[in-house]
């Protein structure tokens, strides 16, 4: 996470892992070359079809891991993420509010498909691949972090750590991985490229779910990912993916419009978030969150159904109440531009 305008410091050593895990990263499982896209996706009910009837959507969300496929050196960071249950916790959740089509696999293997080397989502929704390499790289990139990088004044001191910091970003991560899922098995609308829906559902599903810790972590380790990243080539800026240190701004922005009152002093006033983003970021907060939850109201699950209607009509009054609030003040915005 990034102060701004001071750099922070440099790390003195970035080995072939932590070189690796700047491209694995940085792709989050947007583009998969090989799987299961040719797989039926529902009796030719095409995008536009509208959901599908109630009595057929049954699919649960499975954590599975495969530990006869984890090489030895991977197998201190599985234990770490198994240990901690934020891949759990964010499958109870689908399960409890949701009702899928299918069921979907989450695979915490090696025996990944051809050419796969981080964390990918299947064209159809059904499978996301978690290859523990992958987890190694996200743990030893934070290694370097804490070592070398004076900790972020909004981040806790108690959780600047490596363990803390790695399972806190994988919760983040799982989140976008999820993001694609959802948007896959339930031929959700789009209005921008999938990468940045995917993106907001892991902060609208932490921000509302956990809290703050994934967004920062995230936001500290794509921090680091971009500084290592060094200068944009042709591929960066063409990438299906948002500019990398772009989204260390988003997920800050999306927290801090979640409740600035809680989160404007120590991310806008500690100078991580431009005082240029920060008056768009609550009516950008409320209009992902009124997005996500109109995109999976008719998918409710029937016990969830009261209880997620309700989150809906209060994202929408929100969404109208600070598009208001920023109407009044726009003027002034862009006049100090």
């Amino acid at each position: 996470m990034r102060r701004e305008p001071t750099e922070m410091p440099k790390t003195a050593r970035q080995s072939h892992r932590a070189r690796s895990a700047l491209a694995g990263v940085l792709v989050l499982a947007g583009v998969a070359v090989t799987g299961c896209g040719s797989e039926d996706r529902g009796a030719g009910r095409g995008p536009g079809a509208g959901p599908r009837p109630q009595a057929t959507r049954s699919g649960k969300v499975t954590i599975v891991y495969e530990d006869r496929t984890v090489p030895p050196e991977d197998r201190q960071v599985v234990a770490l993420v198994r240990d901690s249950g934020v891949l759990e916790r964010a499958a109870d959740w689908v399960n409890e509010t949701l009702t899928l089509p299918y069921d979907m696999v989450v695979k915490v293997t090696a025996a990944v498909p051809p050419g796969v080397t981080d964390a990918v989502t299947q064209p159809d929704g059904r499978t996301i691949y978690i290859p523990p390499s992958f987890l190694a790289e996200i743990e030893e990139s934070f290694a370097d972090v804490v070592k070398t990088v004076k900790r972020p004044a909004p981040f806790p001191a108690s959780e600047y750590n490596t363990d803390d910091l790695t399972v806190l970003a994988t919760e983040f991560i799982f989140g976008h991985e999820l993001g694609h899922a959802l948007q896959r098995q339930l031929l959700l609308a789009n209005l921008g490229l999938e990468e940045d829906a995917a993106d907001g559902f892991a902060s609208f599903y932490t921000v509302n779910e956990v809290g703050p810790g994934p967004s920062l972590a995230a936001a500290i380790l794509f921090d680091e990912i971009a500084r290592k990243q060094g200068r944009l080539t042709l591929e960066n800026l063409a990438s299906d993916h948002p500019v990398t240190q772009a989204r260390v701004f988003n997920f800050l922005c999306y927290l801090e419009g979640s409740d600035p009152k809680k989160y404007k002093q120590s991310l806008v006033d500690g100078g991580y978030l431009p005082k240029t983003r920060a008056p768009l970021c609550p009516q950008a907060w409320a209009m992902l969150d009124y997005g996500w939850w109109t995109q999976l109201q008719p998918h409710f699950s029937s016990a969830f159904k009261p209880e997620g209607d309700q989150e809906q009509k209060k994202a929408q009054a929100r969404l109208v109440a600070e598009t208001k609030a920023l109407t009044k003040v726009l003027d002034e915005l862009r006049s100090n531009q």
